[in-house]
Order: C-alpha cells, then structure tokens, then sequence
C-alpha cells in the first residue's frame, strides 16, 4: 500500500495538492465524503454541472428547466462542502451538460492538462460502465496525464456498475491489478456523511441506494477504453438514453484518435 494510501485510510490531514475530479456535483461525497476534510489542498473539479438539456431530470425533481436544475446542484454542492468541513477546497467547474462530457473530450483534457499540473495526487472515476460521463472522467483524467511531463498519481473512488445483472453502488467492479482500499470512518465522520448527502435533495433516491461505510479508493490501472470491461456491462445501455456503450466508445475512440493519436490504452 503507497503511503498516500495509508494516510487516507488513517483519517489524518494530508497537505499535499490533491485533486479530485468528479463527473457531477455529488460523485465526491457518495465516493470520498469522509476524506474530503482531511485534504488540505483539495482542487476539486467538477466535469459536468449534473443538468442533463432535455430537462427530463430536472422536470422529474420538479425544476422548471435545466438550468434551474443546475443552479439547485451546485447549491446542494455547497452546501454538502460544508458539512464535510471542506469548504476550503478550491472548486473548479467545467460545466459540460450532464452526458454530453465525451463529447467535449477535446476541451476536457485541455483544461485537465492545466488543472492537474502541479497535483501530487488526482482522484477520479472507475472505468466500469456505470454512467457514460463517469467513464469520460477516467478517460480525460488518463489522456491529461499523459501530457504531463510529471504527471500526479492516479487513483480511484468507487461508484456503481453493473455486474451479474444487479447494480452494485458503492464498490468497485474487480480489477486484477488495482486491489483496493477501505476508508473506515467513526461515528462522527458518518454523522457528517449523512448530513452531506442531505443537502442532495434533488439526488435523495439514487444517493439512497450507497451504502454510507465503508468507502473504497485504488490505484487507477491502465484501461483499454475502445472495449467494454465485460460483456453486458454497461449499465446506462439499460436507461433508453441516445448515448449507449457502443456511441461512447465510438465518441472516445475518434476523440483519443484527433487529439492525440496516443493508442488507448493509457497511463
């Protein structure tokens, strides 16, 4: 285990940049809520203002339209920040329309490029099919430090995916080159987590379904990111949605190809 690790696992302050980007206002407290406080020098960036365009989200959590939705978010957001006792971090929003961030792949690296120079440690998705926009994160994140002469070590928060037919929140889908890590947190950590994940109340019924403790993290592996991690994984192919897995794929592939004929599978 790094010694990153064991001082995250450890709760103790760790002074070192950090960054940690998340796909949508909320990812980083279902998924590293507990540790967020005890990063002193936290940038958190954020890829997508969690708004879907068609406003079917936002309609169904009773919003006018999309951008009422996601002024609501990053209040949630806000708010969320600090009962985690992290209202210090540095808040970085890119604001892409929730799944759309695949398409945007060209600007995303270009802004993660600058983002994350300088950044000891960046903490992201899985590549695990759970949602389109979370897979892009990990794409973005890899492509960006890939550019970097001293890039920031990699590492991963657990989400949700797809596996044996059931969606499975708050783990990770196996990698057999990345175990990982359990954060273990005391009762007044799960206080504060619970109280976080209250302020989401736009997201209350998906955020219901993750487990509070424990939270998990890894060292990020390297990804083939043209192929499905297993057949049937994607689980936002299930959702009726114009992005599927093979559309995804597609997006990523031509983007990697124009931006920077790097083969796909990446650091």
């Amino acid at each position: 285990m790094s010694a990153f690790l064991d001082r995250l696992r450890d709760g103790g302050a760790i002074d070192e940049p950090v960054a940690l980007v998340a796909a949508h206002p909320d990812d980083e407290t279902v998924g590293l809520g507990s540790r967020l406080g005890s990063l002193r020098r936290l940038r958190l960036i954020h890829l997508t203002d969690g708004a879907p365009r068609d406003g079917a989200d936002a309609r169904r959590a009773g919003f006018a339209n999309w951008q009422a939705y996601a002024t609501a978010r990053e209040a949630e957001m806000a708010c969320a920040l600090d009962r985690l006792d992290a209202g210090h971090a540095e808040r970085i929003r890119y604001d892409i329309a929730d799944q759309q961030a695949v398409f945007a792949l060209d600007e995303l690296v270009d802004r993660l490029s600058a983002d994350l120079a300088g950044m000891a440690v960046v903490i992201a998705h899985a590549f695990e099919h759970g949602h389109p926009d979370h897979d892009a994160a990990a794409l973005a994140v890899s492509l960006a430090c890939a550019r970097l002469a001293e890039p920031p070590r990699r590492y991963e928060f657990a989400g949700y995916h797809l596996a044996g037919g059931k969606v499975v929140h708050g783990r990770f889908r196996a990698h057999p080159a990345a175990p990982a890590t359990a954060l273990p947190f005391d009762a007044a950590a799960c206080r504060r987590k619970i109280a976080a994940i209250e302020c989401f109340g736009s997201q209350a019924e998906l955020l219901a379904r993750f487990p509070i403790a424990p939270e998990y993290i890894r060292p990020a592996p390297a990804y083939d990111f043209a192929a499905l991690v297993a057949a049937d994984a994607a689980l936002y192919d299930r959702w009726g949605w114009t992005l599927d897995s093979r559309r995804w794929s597609q997006a990523a592939a031509d983007a990697v190809d124009a931006a920077s004929a790097r083969p796909l599978v990446l650091c």
